[in-house]
């Protein structure tokens, strides 16, 4: 037989077309074997192996070429690399591009900004390629806060902007936008943040609207307040005509558990159902962390963060605060003592004082009793002996249940309120040793899959690759498809575990064998290769240089 000839057979064409090709296999440059995929998307996984040319995914099946590289899983999952939709590890990236803890979890792609960007908007350009001229192991993308438009403007102070000060913050959000910002974010429960009216916002939001950017918000309130706090999000997206999405959602009020969240749920699918595109994220633990200054009521701050120190040494207005606190409800201020049921459950984290940090994962109420104080006066003290850094706590104030019934909606992705480590096997940046920081990701399969069955595999991967990627306008990542970019989540079923615990929150979880971003071995044999392939994410606003 000679191949081309002219045949009408077809067994004769296929001996020919393999004949033809016979020894001129593809090389990729890494393969990987005997891989059980779950694509992303919420389909049942299947057996193949996966082909990476570049950063991308160039085949997914029997892969009969070789690679550069040949990795073999043994019947290992793989999945899309995994999404934090709510990271904090702005400021760390341009010290420490490795993001070891993110990495070791699982996580290729980081965003962040809650607080704002690192840098202001003129700024923020600049930064973005500061990135990536260092190298960061992940990729990243950030908001810009809403609040760091006013400070830029306004001051840190309280007070309603006249039209040219609200101009002027547009045009810092506008640049933002155009220097690649994902959208804007807010933290309503922080001054000054907290001074920001729902009418400023709506004009904020709909300059990043324009850039088809998204309104995220830690809302005015998760407690008592949460519904009056979602309707103004849905509000803000409304009228502003954007996409918004709830950081860490949460109902943290115990008198309101097994309730809040039902009713949350409710306001939000049906604000989804008449167009309005809502969404959220949470991490997966009872207590939440943040400083310890938001036990003080907001009005404290009015005059900006120096002022406000002042007030916080007066006696007479301490004994105000203590009647406010102890009243609960105090306009304008989200009281997590409140919530956690008392300085009971508000556990000190971080005092960055050695006086104090002898008392890590003591109850407020505990070192009152210890230091014979009034647990606020303990609290407040610790607050102005750390500064210039910022203490922390644990605020226990969510339900096990709520969590659960959260989880389950589809439109509930996975977010960690966490930094990236600066060093390995540290707290990360933020100074907040909380368990979410080294083990939020793998405790959604560990936990939440395979010991209570709330979620099946395939939805979890969901919830953490394709769903997000779809929130954040990634439409080359978040699932495992050829063409794709070849970020990937190696794990063994049987072995993913998240050891941190409140106690001991820097532990790195176990069974996450290989993590690669953008077709590079990030990740191999649970150790952190050093590498750096990670990819700044500008946001569809972005003008790049000519």
């Amino acid at each position: 037989m000679v191949c081309g000839r002219l045949t009408t057979s077809i067994l004769t064409l296929a001996l020919c077309s393999s004949s033809a090709f016979a020894g001129d296999e593809p090389t990729y440059d890494v393969v990987i074997r005997h891989a059980r995929v779950l694509d992303g998307q919420g389909n049942p996984d299947f057996p193949a192996d996966i082909a990476i040319s570049g950063d991308r995914l160039v085949r997914i099946g029997r892969i009969s070429g070789h690679g550069k590289r040949e990795i073999d899983v043994h019947g290992d999952y793989v999945s899309p690399g995994w999404i934090d939709m709510m990271d904090q590890s702005g400021d760390v990236l341009i010290r420490n591009g490795l993001a070891e803890n993110k990495l070791r979890e699982g996580v290729t792609t980081a965003i962040a900004g809650e607080g704002g960007s690192p840098v202001g908007s003129a700024k923020l350009g600049e930064y973005f390629q500061q990135l990536s001229r260092q190298g960061i192991s992940l990729n990243f993308g950030t908001y810009y806060g809403a609040g760091q438009a006013r400070v830029e403007v306004m001051g840190d102070v309280a007070g309603t902007p006249t039209p040219k000060q609200l101009d002027a913050m547009k045009a810092h959000v506008d640049e933002a936008m155009r220097a690649g910002a994902m959208g804007i974010a807010t933290a309503l429960i922080y001054p000054p943040d907290s001074f920001q009216s729902t009418t400023d916002l709506i004009e904020l939001a709909r300059v990043a609207a324009r850039y088809d950017g998204i309104y995220a918000s830690h809302m005015r309130d998760e407690s008592a307040n949460l519904l009056q706090a979602i309707n103004e999000s849905i509000a803000i997206g409304e009228q502003a005509g954007i996409q918004v999405e709830i950081f860490h959602f949460k109902a943290a009020w115990s008198p309101g558990w097994g309730k809040l969240v039902p009713a949350a749920g409710e306001l939000i699918k049906s604000a989804r159902e008449r167009g309005i595109n809502i969404a959220s994220d949470m991490y997966l633990y009872t207590a939440g962390g943040t400083g310890l200054d938001v036990t003080v009521p907001n009005w404290v701050w009015e005059a900006g963060e120096k002022k406000g120190l002042q007030r916080l040494k007066d006696p007479k207005i301490r004994a105000r605060l203590k009647k406010e606190v102890a009243a609960g409800s105090v306009p304008g201020w989200s009281n997590l003592v409140e919530a956690s049921g008392g300085w009971d459950h508000v556990v000190l984290a971080n005092a960055f004082n050695p006086k104090y940090d002898r008392y890590r994962s003591k109850s407020l109420a505990y070192i009152g009793t210890q230091l014979h104080q009034d647990p606020a006066d303990v609290a407040w003290d610790i607050v102005l002996q750390a500064q210039p850094n910022r203490a922390m706590a644990l605020y226990f104030m969510m339900s096990e249940s709520d969590i659960e019934t959260a989880l389950r909606w589809p439109w509930m992705s996975i977010g960690s309120d966490s930094g990236a480590n600066e060093k390995a096997g540290e707290i990360d940046a933020i100074g907040l040793p909380h368990p979410r920081a080294y083990g939020n990701f793998p405790r959604v399969i560990a936990e939440y899959v395979k010991k209570r069955g709330v979620l099946t595999l395939q939805d979890a991967i969901r919830k953490m690759t394709s769903w997000p990627a779809e929130r954040m306008h990634l439409s080359d990542r978040g699932a495992i498809r050829e063409g794709l970019k070849a970020d990937l989540t190696v794990f063994n079923y049987d072995r993913i575990q998240d050891n941190a615990t409140y106690d001991e929150p820097v532990r790195y979880a176990e069974g996450i064998d290989y993590v690669l971003v953008n077709g590079q071995v990030v990740v191999e044999q649970g150790r952190h290769t050093g590498a750096k392939p990670g990819q700044v994410l500008y946001g569809p606003g972005h003008r790049a240089e000519n």
